[in-house]
């Protein structure tokens, strides 16, 4: 028998609509976890089909809210919009149920395909079967960094910037300084240059400037010639700190894992990355599972639970931390007039303490 939906009215408006039952909400994203292949992008048009045109739970506008919200935190996209769906049609419990039931089936998956990766890989016909796959593999992530470099390369500066970090980060430096540094960097030199085109001399820029600066100084590559002893926490934090910083889909990943688990700590192969994103990539659901099958390969069972844990916790977390951040600043630009620039700054430089804190 199908759960009946309660009527309840909510604050936006004066417009009533019914609240979704949570078991509502964990079949459909059970079903969206297990189907759902093709990355981020697929994902979202799967749950804007269900969502939007089917079950009429959001209107396509409400639909587009969403997925601003998503776009401006850290995270798995994906995930997050699955969180935010399941925050706005049930409450608190919406948000665990609909974000833990889309992650839960590819979870599973890929912890099972890790224990046969384990004990089979070595294999010469799983060799093979790997062999053909990661080639396919590389060419999809090459086609999707090319289709984000469009999108992202506005004019030479942002060209410029981001050949320099590409540069700085194959010669060691660390991705999240980098990460920051070239979007404070980027900030500081449009408000530069508007300034001096509107006859103003405002010294955020140098700020930032003189920030960076200090921060390359004390960042120098470090290189490590021995393995990094393998820790539940460490892996954990290591994990939990991706979720809480990298932007955008799960082909960005690659960089963030590739620098400390092979490069910094010897924990994996370059061979042992590039089949957990393969497994990643042909598996449903989010592609952040990569995390599942790593975990696995590193640490066993209680590996694959804490990656998984680290890697997706932050995104049931930071709804709160951006709505507060996001209201703080609108009582300052709305009421004190305090500059946007300086905002923007100072809100770059809160998600960064909140995060090397965390």
């Amino acid at each position: 028998m199908n759960e009946q939906a309660e009527t309840v009215v909510y604050p936006r408006g004066n417009q009533e609509r019914s609240e979704t039952s949570l078991g509502e909400l964990a079949r459909l994203f059970l079903k969206l976890g297990t189907i759902a292949f093709g990355g981020p992008a697929a994902h979202i048009a799967m749950m804007e089909d269900e969502i939007v045109k089917r079950r009429r739970w959001l209107d396509h506008q409400q639909f587009l809210d969403l997925l601003g919200a998503t776009n401006l935190i850290p995270g798995p996209n994906s995930t997050e919009m699955a969180i935010h769906i399941g925050l706005v049609r049930a409450g608190w419990k919406g948000l665990v149920v609909a974000g833990s039931c889309f992650i839960l089936p590819a979870m599973l998956i890929v912890w099972v395909l890790a224990a046969l990766y384990v004990r089979y890989g070595s294999l010469p016909e799983a060799t093979f079967l790997l062999y053909g796959i990661k080639p396919v593999i590389i060419a999809i992530v090459v086609q999707a960094l090319w289709g984000l470099g469009k999108s992202a390369v506005k004019g030479p500066l942002t060209a410029l910037v981001g050949v320099t970090v590409m540069v700085l980060f194959f010669h060691g430096m660390n991705e999240i300084l980098l990460l920051f540094a070239a979007g404070f960097i980027t900030m500081a030199i449009e408000n530069l240059w508007r300034g001096w085109k509107q006859g103003t001399h405002s010294v955020a820029g140098f700020s930032v400037l003189s920030i960076f600066s200090v921060s390359a100084e004390l960042s120098s590559p470090i290189a490590l010639t021995t393995t990094v002893p393998v820790s539940l926490l460490k892996l954990t934090l290591f994990f939990l700190k991706i979720g809480s910083v990298l932007f955008g889909s799960g082909y960005v990943l690659l960089a963030f894992l590739r620098a400390d688990l092979v490069d910094r700590w010897h924990w994996l192969t370059d061979q042992q990355l590039l089949d957990a994103v393969a497994i990643g990539q042909f598996t449903p659901g989010p592609v952040f599972t990569t995390a599942t099958f790593i975990g696995y390969l590193i640490a066993g069972s209680p590996g694959a639970i804490l990656a998984t844990v680290g890697i997706f916790l932050p995104a049931f977390v930071l709804d709160w931390f951006t709505a507060v951040l996001a209201l703080i600043s609108a009582v300052l630009v709305f009421r004190i007039k305090i500059n946007s620039a300086w905002l923007v700054l100072g809100g770059g430089l809160i998600g960064l303490a909140s995060k090397l804190l965390a």
